[in-house]
């Protein structure tokens, strides 16, 4: 080991110091692989020189494929507990991953259980790792658990219609099932998801994230499927749901502290062909608010909305479907006024962000808490500010109304496609078209879209932005850009999103045009005139300044004007 220790020092790894203590270290019996890591030797260069010292090869695992009928002939367990994945080298033989060239305990049990000709090579423990998370499964050393516990225990696959619920209560509270659960909602957690789908078919349990809005499917071990029944009855004894019905619906919610952020689970249950599908609503409680400058408006868009939110009384509606960042943007307004003068109350179904100073009400149905309730009870409490989670019905639409009218700024959501639509939707529920004219102020369609992860961003080339400027013209910039796909953007080429925007203020025109019943295009008209910015070409403003991709903007939007006259529309 001092011949190593030298020749560290003479190739610049180690001073004289540092090459003192490990050998210290290593006099004193301590593992090699830990005196090494003990001395603050980074990883990567400590590992070509094994290369170069030991003669093993030096792997990219990144480029390398692994095909699941390989990897079914090494005992997953061993993989896991000593974090090494075997490839198939250049010349046919089977090389051994490793970060460690000291532990050879591994490559000795995979040599006896397979009866292969295996060799050593080396890469870092992150890149193992993420290789083995990737093929053999989120949770895989969880699933061996539970194919092991099963096979002690004598328990049988469970009938997901039979009546008899005890053999499943005790499964679902089983180790191996708890550490599974809590491995999924952990990773998603890890991975920015904002969902988790668990969805049965006839031979498979389908797990899949979804990350800025896109669902991607998880590495699940295909024996999961055995476990289908008792890993949803996991999921409903925490969210404290009836595991013997089976037959209907059912909603709940789970409260979990990770890396001291305490994360709001929505658990829904249906009933499927094959089984039960969850899903997973994620909310961060702890997230760290964005200002309205980081939502992504345009300079002109950001100034009509302090404007706006100046104003002493009347009704701002943010609009578009589950997921396009309503709620975020409703809480950075709040934020920009939320101060000593002003009391905020927020009647919400979930509090989705805790904000300092603002007071926050929990719709609570089984309680009788509604929205319509909640915000007469509100009213009550002279509050200035009131924002309402969302406009669902009527009696909810002439409460906020009232309130409007009565000298109170409030702020709502309507599920829309775009701006205009949501004026005449109020009026589809039996609101007067007098009162939406008088009392509303502003309306925000939004959607969020994906952001060019910045690692692996690059130029398109004339032969891929041809097609889209032969339509689209000088709508498009100069220069486009997509993700080459790497791993930090988990290799989708986008990473985080950004808001895009269509503001229409309520004017005199548009009040007045409320008032006769006009028709959405006929408001999208006026607005327009007026300096509205369609949700399309304020896309667009995203792709000349190179943060998202023309896909992108096609996929969250649609043109109806120019839709109607181009060829082959890619909406």
């Amino acid at each position: 080991m001092n011949v190593l220790v030298d020749r560290m020092v003479q190739e610049g790894l180690l001073d004289e110091t540092a090459a003192r203590g490990l050998s210290g270290l290593l006099a004193s019996g301590e593992r090699p692989a830990r005196a090494f890591a003990a001395c603050g030797l980074a990883e990567e260069p400590l590992l070509h020189f094994w290369t170069r010292q030991f003669g093993y090869p030096y792997v990219e695992l990144e480029q390398c494929s692994f095909s699941k009928q390989f990897l079914a002939q090494f005992p997953a367990r061993v993989l896991l507990d000593k974090h090494v994945i075997p490839v198939e080298g250049t010349n046919g033989e089977v090389l051994v991953v490793t970060s460690n060239p000291f532990e050879t305990s591994a490559i000795d049990q995979l040599r006896l259980a397979t009866g292969l000709d295996l060799q050593m090579a080396l890469a870092p423990l992150t890149e193992i790792n993420r290789c083995i998370k990737r093929y053999l499964g989120v949770g895989a050393d969880t699933v061996q658990s539970m194919i092991s516990e099963a096979g002690e225990n004598g328990l049988q696959v469970i009938d997901t219609d039979a009546d008899d619920d005890m053999d499943l209560t005790d499964a679902a509270e089983g180790a191996s099932i708890v550490r599974f659960v809590n491995q999924i909602i952990t990773e998603a957690i890890e991975l920015r998801a904002t969902d988790v789908h668990i969805e049965p078919f006839e031979n498979t349990l389908r797990v899949r994230y979804r990350i800025d809005g896109v669902l991607q499917e998880a590495s699940v071990a295909t024996e999961v499927k055995q476990f289908q029944a008792a890993i949803v009855s996991r999921l409903k004894i925490l969210s404290k749901l009836d595991i013997a019905e089976k037959r209907v619906p059912q909603d709940g919610r789970i409260k979990i502290l990770i890396a001291n952020h305490e994360i709001d689970v929505r658990v829904s249950v249906i009933p499927m062909l094959y089984g039960e599908a969850v899903v997973l609503r994620l909310l961060d409680r702890s997230s760290v608010l964005l200002g309205l400058d980081k939502l992504g408006m345009s300079g002109h868009d950001l100034s009509t909305t302090n404007m706006i939110l100046e104003r002493p009384h009347g009704i701002i509606l943010v609009t578009g479907p589950t997921g396009s960042g309503k709620t975020t943007s409703l809480y950075a307004g709040l934020s920009c006024i939320n101060d000593i003068q002003r009391k905020i109350i927020t009647i919400e179904d979930p509090i989705e962000y805790q904000l300092h100073g603002i007071n926050q009400i929990q719709v609570s149905r089984k309680a009788g808490l509604t929205f319509a309730l909640g915000l007469r009870s509100i009213l009550r409490h002279d509050p200035d500010v009131i924002l309402v989670g969302e406009i669902r019905d009527m009696e909810t639409a002439e409460i906020a109304i009232q309130a409007s009218l009565t000298g109170h700024l409030v702020f709502s959501t309507l599920h829309t496609n775009d701006a205009p639509t949501a004026l005449t939707r109020l009026v589809d529920m039996g609101v007067e078209p007098y009162l939406v004219a008088s009392s509303l102020e502003a309306v925000i369609a939004q959607r969020l879209v994906r952001v060019i992860c910045t690692e692996c961003k690059e130029e398109l080339s004339a032969s891929e932005t041809e097609p889209l400027r032969r339509r689209y013209g000088d709508k498009l910039p100069e220069k486009l850009y997509k993700g080459r796909g790497c791993r930090r953007c988990q290799n989708t080429g986008y990473r985080g999103r950004i808001g895009i925007f269509e503001m229409m203020v309520v004017t005199d025109e548009i009040r007045s045009l409320i008032i006769r019943n006009a028709s959405p295009r006929d408001l999208r008209q006026a607005s327009a005139k007026q300096g509205m910015t369609s949700l399309r070409d304020d896309g667009f403003r995203h792709l000349f300044e190179g943060r998202t991709t023309a896909e992108e903007v096609f996929r969250v939007t649609k043109d109806d004007t120019f839709a109607a006259s181009a060829p082959g529309n890619m909406t």
